[in-house]
C-alpha cells in the first residue's frame, strides 16, 4: 500500500504512525531496517494489547462477514485467509515488541515524542481521513503539521477515503493547507486495493 521497497527499508528510518498490531516494524527490522511504531495503545503491556488485538480481530471479521461485497478479494482470497494474515500479523508485532520494547513509542497524536528531523519517513496507515467523521480537521492539520516537523524527507498517508468507502470530503482542504506550508503534495495510485476504492496514498513532502 506504501510502495515501500527493499532499500527503503534498508536505508531510512522509518516510523509506523500509528503502529497498533501491524507488523511492519517486526519485518522491517529482520530485514536490517531502522523501524519504530508509535501508538497511544503502546501505553498497555504487550499481553494485554494482544488480548485486545485478537477481540479487535474477531469484531472485524464478524461487521466483515456482513459486507464482504465492500471489498476486493484478490489480495486475500476469502475471511479465512484474512484472519489467517491478521492474526500472524498480531503474532508478529506482540513477539516483537516483547523482544524490542524500545521500538514501541507511546504516544498520543497529534504530540510525538521525537526530535525535529529524527526519521527519514512516516507511513500512517488506516487512521488519517479514514476515521474522518470522528477526527476534526484542525486534528488532521495539527498531526500533518506535527508529522511534518519529525520527518525529513516524506509522509506517506493511506487511504484517503472514509469507512464508508467514501473520498475524505476536507481532502481539498488539507491540500490548501499544504500549499499554504509550502510543502509538496502528490496523490499517488497504488496497487493494493482491499476496501473498494481505498487505492490511492497521500505524499506529503517538503
Amino acid at each position: 500500500m506504501f510502495q515501500i521497497s527493499n532499500d527503503d527499508i534498508a536505508s531510512k528510518r522509518i516510523l509506523d504512525c500509528p503502529g497498533g498490531a501491524c507488523s511492519f516494524t517486526a519485518v522491517a527490522n529482520q530485514r536490517g531496517g531502522k523501524a519504530k511504531s508509535v501508538d497511544i495503545a503502546y501505553a498497555y503491556s504487550w499481553d494485554i494489547l494482544y488480548a485486545k488485538g485478537k477481540e479487535d480481530i474477531k469484531h472485524a471479521m464478524e461487521q466483515m462477514s456482513k459486507a464482504q461485497d465492500q471489498y476486493k478479494w484478490n489480495y486475500f482470497s476469502n475471511l479465512a485467509d484474512l484472519l489467517d494474515h491478521r492474526t500472524h500479523a498480531l503474532d508478529l508485532s506482540t513477539t516483537d515488541r516483547r523482544a524490542n520494547p524500545e521500538n514501541y513509542i507511546e504516544a498520543a497524536l497529534p504530540q510525538l515524542p521525537f526530535q525535529d528531523k529524527q526519521v527519514d519517513l512516516i507511513l500512517s496507515a488506516h487512521f488519517l481521513f479514514m476515521y474522518g467523521e470522528r477526527l476534526s480537521l484542525q486534528f488532521h492539520l495539527d498531526t500533518l503539521q506535527e508529522m511534518m516537523r519529525v520527518a525529513e524527507e516524506e509522509i506517506r498517508i493511506y487511504p484517503i477515503i472514509q469507512l464508508d468507502g467514501r473520498r475524505y470530503p476536507l481532502l481539498d482542504e488539507v491540500l490548501s493547507y499544504v500549499d499554504r506550508e509550502g510543502w509538496t503534495s502528490e496523490l499517488v495510485n497504488v496497487s493494493y486495493e482491499f476496501q473498494r476504492g481505498a487505492n490511492q496514498m497521500l505524499k506529503l513532502s517538503r
